[in-house]
């Protein structure tokens, strides 16, 4: 079994650290359909909480995405996820997650893709029902376009997206590459948006992911965890930031260990995913903590002329 590659069937699977994270409360988190607003609604401050401070949540994959799956245990895949690199394994992002979740089969590796550009869009049957909301960034292989509905195949089978609410590239490589201020305006969609630890989606994102998708929604894959960011990337001088750079912070006013990743907006302030029981927000920083924790920049974008 080790070594077989899936697809995500739920508009945003949880990746838990262990198979025995999730709690009962989080049955509509690990359920097939998933209601993530359902399970998120019913969490109280304290349980959103826990999923950090008991570390329960590793990241989130989104719906088509593929999984590499290491083994198979009670019902959960030990996978990793490919698309997010990260430091824990060379292969990508490593956690379980519910093999209800889980079709076989692996992406497709030719052909157009279809981007969800809409914070979120719904996804339909072939036969035109709704079937579940799916979120900003799912990319999916474009089977057949046309004036109103763009026909994508799915670890459900062929489904279809309404044109409006996706844009469509020969490959991901393909992907018109945005500069600082598009990644900046992206993230500005989501203000209000509340924070989720280990969240990818715009059902929540954690600091890292928020920057990580407003990234990949201009071209660039990054990778998923800050300190991971923080070590690549291309090296800004405080003095010198530009809106789009990403800004790090530290504990010990910027001399201690990396806990934290925004977007800088410009005017020296920040755009971020600040943490549990607040949303993403736009963050004059001069007297606060962020201004004494900035530790480093990194750019990711292509400056462009004009």
């Amino acid at each position: 079994m080790t070594g077989k590659k899936g697809r995500v069937t739920v508009a945003a699977a949880t990746i838990w650290t262990d198979k025995n994270s999730p709690r009962e409360l989080d049955e509509k988190a690990v359920s097939n359909p998933a209601d993530l607003d359902g399970w998120l609604n019913e969490l109280t401050h304290e349980t959103r909480l826990a999923l950090c401070d008991e570390n329960r949540i590793q990241t989130q994959a989104l719906f088509g995405e593929e999984v590499l799956i290491l083994e198979e245990e009670d019902g959960f895949a030990h996978v990793i996820v490919p698309s997010q690199a990260s430091s824990k394994d060379d292969r990508g992002y490593p956690g379980w997650m519910p093999l209800a979740q889980i079709a076989a089969g692996e992406e497709e590796s030719t052909g157009p893709i279809a981007v969800v550009q809409s914070k979120k869009t719904m996804l339909f049957s072939k036969e035109k029902s709704p079937l579940f909301e799916l979120s900003f960034q799912t990319i999916l292989p474009v089977e057949k376009e046309d004036t109103d509905w763009i026909s994508v195949n799915t670890p459900l089978g062929t489904c279809l997206l309404k044109a409006e609410d996706v844009s469509i590239s020969g490959s991901f490589d393909e992907i018109p590459k945005g500069n600082g201020a598009d990644i900046v305006k992206d993230g500005e969609r989501f203000l209000g948006l509340p924070y989720l630890w280990g969240g990818m989606s715009s059902f929540g994102f954690d600091c890292s992911g928020f920057s990580y998708t407003m990234c990949k929604a201009n071209g660039y894959i990054i990778p998923r965890d800050a300190h991971d960011q923080a070590a690549s990337g291309e090296k800004v001088e405080l003095h010198q930031l530009e809106p789009g750079d990403l800004l790090f912070f530290a504990y010990e006013e910027g001399k201690g260990s990396l806990h934290h990743v925004g977007i800088y907006y410009g005017d020296g302030k920040l755009l971020h995913s600040p943490n549990t029981g607040k949303t993403i927000e736009i963050l004059e920083m001069a007297g606060t903590i962020y201004e004494k924790e900035l530790c480093a920049a990194r750019r990711y974008f292509q400056k462009t002329e004009g």
